[in-house]
């Protein structure tokens, strides 16, 4: 997981959680608790991040939909524990989430807080960058990704996923602006137009979400990007 620098852990009050949620409250608190009580043992959340999943995860994640038109269909790109597809899908019903996760085992859990929650969201084992996935995820109005990778990567994998015109929304630390100045011709490559970073939950929070927004170009033009994971070596891994 990339670094969450410059997060804050002061202890949330319930007139922020109020302001979030709204009479969706319960439901967050719901979820808080599945992620207090089994986050740690399957291996969701490590154990320093319990007391601090409202400032650091479900308020950091919840905050987002305010860059979110009505009725959007949102895909989460590596959803993992759920962060932020499940926050974001508690905040604003009115949007439709997809949630996207290689894993088995973390696919499982998604599921079990869906059903557990009553949500009306959508969970598919997958990665991003595959073929099939994208036959059958791709035209999304946005497509959020919380600590997956770099920029570069990130928007190779990503962006093919969006309509055109439709958004990237990455969720970044304190180094969002360096990275999107590092990374601003690899993401134009890909097919990125406007590209911005934008604050949320300003009122809500003690150190805002960064996003890294990066729009669709309508007419996509730009040459194929590769889009394999790359590594310092190959390696198997055993999906529990």
């Amino acid at each position: 997981m990339e670094d969450r620098e410059g997060q804050g852990s002061a202890e949330v009050t319930q007139e922020a959680k109020q302001r979030v949620f709204g009479e969706r409250l319960p439901l967050a608190e719901h979820f808080a608790r599945m992620l207090t009580e089994h986050g740690v043992r399957r291996g969701l959340i490590g154990p320093r991040e319990v007391g601090r999943l409202w400032e650091r995860h479900l308020l950091n994640s919840a905050v987002i939909a305010e860059l979110l038109t009505p009725r959007s269909g949102v895909l989460d790109v590596g959803s993992g524990a759920g962060l932020p597809g499940i926050p974001l899908a508690i905040a604003r019903p009115d949007i439709t989430v997809t949630l996207l996760e290689p894993m088995a085992r973390r696919v499982a859990w998604l599921q079990e807080v869906v059903a557990e929650l009553a949500l009306t969201v959508e969970v598919v084992r997958g990665r991003a960058e595959e073929g099939p996935v994208r036959e059958r995820l791709a035209g999304q109005d946005v497509v959020i990704a919380r600590a997956v990778a770099p920029m570069e990567r990130l928007t190779a994998w990503c962006l093919p996923l969006a309509r055109p015109g439709g958004r990237l929304l990455a969720m970044k630390g304190a180094s969002a602006s360096e990275e999107l100045a590092r990374d601003r011709v690899a993401i134009e490559r890909a097919g990125g137009a406007r590209q911005e970073v934008l604050s949320c939950g300003g009122g809500v929070l003690e150190v805002p979400t960064n996003v890294v927004v990066v729009e669709r170009a309508v007419d996509v033009s730009s040459r194929p990007v590769s889009t394999r994971r790359r590594s310092g070596k190959r390696r198997t891994r055993k999906d529990r």
